[in-house]
């Protein structure tokens, strides 16, 4: 009983509101339990009266609009990617709702991409209109959804990077309420990983059960009698996923998934609990983030991984010493060059039009990845240089 009344007190505010009703502005979700539509979401963004940006446009002409609270020069930065596929659109309400309530003054700059997927989110679709899958794109850039985000990334180097997702259960082994996973790629520097996992563990799980959620580790199927994994069916080491990308580029990444088959309001409350961890993470660990995502950037050494993951050992063929550089051909640059650009990667002149992209430099975690025949799927097969 006390578990049902605690729920009851903390999802009111979910609840639809008499049109008479006084106070901040709300969502179309808040007003009528029904999904905000495009037109809500607009005039919501102009009544909070927060600093909105046009970061991108979709094919289909819709705008992607980041939102800031809190002050431009905060030394922390936490981003929240709000509904990549179009068809999960809890996180997308529990981020319009969040952005009311932070401190507009703070140590901590909270950027929001509430829309992350508009065209998918009105055809109530998993991709883009064009069918893209955005969640796999953060290395290719082949969707204006992506390209978004990444500049994004590289313009404010947030600190954390907290993704808000939803996914069908698989009975028996599959029906937690909240899922959550940190990157798992082996490029990812260790203190950026192991601050990551925390996250996962220690401050988000705590916080979604403690409102009564169950909680587990995304894309591990677990038998319900013993507690023990069964198999691995997702949240793999991918580095085109934002949870591994975030992590790639410094940022402690993490991935939050509800259950769909909970009603609209507990699903959206499960993702503001989340929230809620995440911002007691950051509250509790500003230091020690800063510090671990700084020697993350710092790193110029160690071998380069084509695969395996933090709970999968990779081939010894996929452990590589890391070359110099890459060197793109004059052709190769013209083709790459934007999204080399976005990915906030720099080259070197070379005679003839060719360039060099060393591994000296911030970028060098995701470079092997994206220029590499080795890789899952490079952005283009440059040459690699000598070893260092």
């Amino acid at each position: 009983m006390r578990g049902l009344v605690a729920f009851l007190a903390a999802a009111s505010f979910l609840l639809p509101l008499p049109a008479t009703a006084a106070g901040p502005p709300r969502t179309g979700f808040e007003k009528t339990g029904n999904w905000t539509t495009e037109a809500e979401e607009q005039a919501y963004l102009r009544a909070l009266d927060l600093p909105v940006s046009q970061i991108g446009v979709t094919a289909q002409g819709r705008p992607i609009q980041l939102v800031r609270v809190g002050t431009e020069s905060a030394r922390t930065v936490v981003l929240f990617l709000c509904s990549q596929h179009g068809d999960e659109p809890a996180g997308r309400e529990a981020c319009l709702v969040r952005m009311r309530s932070l401190p507009r003054t703070s140590q901590v700059t909270y950027l929001f991409v509430p829309n992350a997927n508009p065209d998918g989110r009105v055809a109530d679709t998993r991709g883009n209109s064009a069918g893209i899958d955005v969640n796999r794109d953060h290395l290719l850039l082949r969707t204006a959804e992506a390209r978004a985000m990444a500049a994004v990334i590289r313009d404010w180097k947030p600190d954390v990077i907290h993704d808000l997702h939803e996914f069908g259960p698989s009975a028996p082994y599959y029906v937690k309420d909240v899922l959550w996973l940190w990157p798992r790629n082996l490029n990812v520097a260790d203190g950026v990983h192991d601050l990551s996992e925390t996250l996962s563990r220690s401050y988000v799980r705590p916080s979604v059960e403690a409102a009564g959620r169950t909680s587990g580790v995304y894309g591990i199927h677990v038998d319900p009698v013993t507690g023990e994994p069964v198999r691995q069916v997702a949240g793999d080491g991918q580095e085109r996923i934002l949870r591994n990308t975030g992590g790639l580029k410094h940022g402690m990444g993490l991935l939050v998934e509800t259950n769909v088959l909970g009603t609209p309001q507990y699903r959206v409350e499960s993702h503001l609990k989340a929230l809620d961890g995440t911002q007691a993470f950051v509250r509790d660990n500003r230091a020690g983030i800063e510090s671990a995502n700084a020697a993350s950037r710092a790193e110029r050494s160690g071998p380069v991984y084509f695969g395996g993951a933090d709970n999968q050992a990779p081939d010894p063929a996929d452990v590589v010493a890391a070359p110099c550089g890459y060197v793109l051909t004059a052709a190769q640059v013209v083709e790459v060059q934007d999204e080399l650009a976005l990915h906030g990667i720099t080259s070197q002149y070379l005679r003839g039009g060719d360039r060099i992209v060393p591994l000296e430099q911030e970028a060098r975690a995701v470079i092997p990845l994206l220029l590499d025949a080795r890789a899952d799927e490079p952005l283009v097969a440059a040459r690699p240089g000598a070893r260092c």
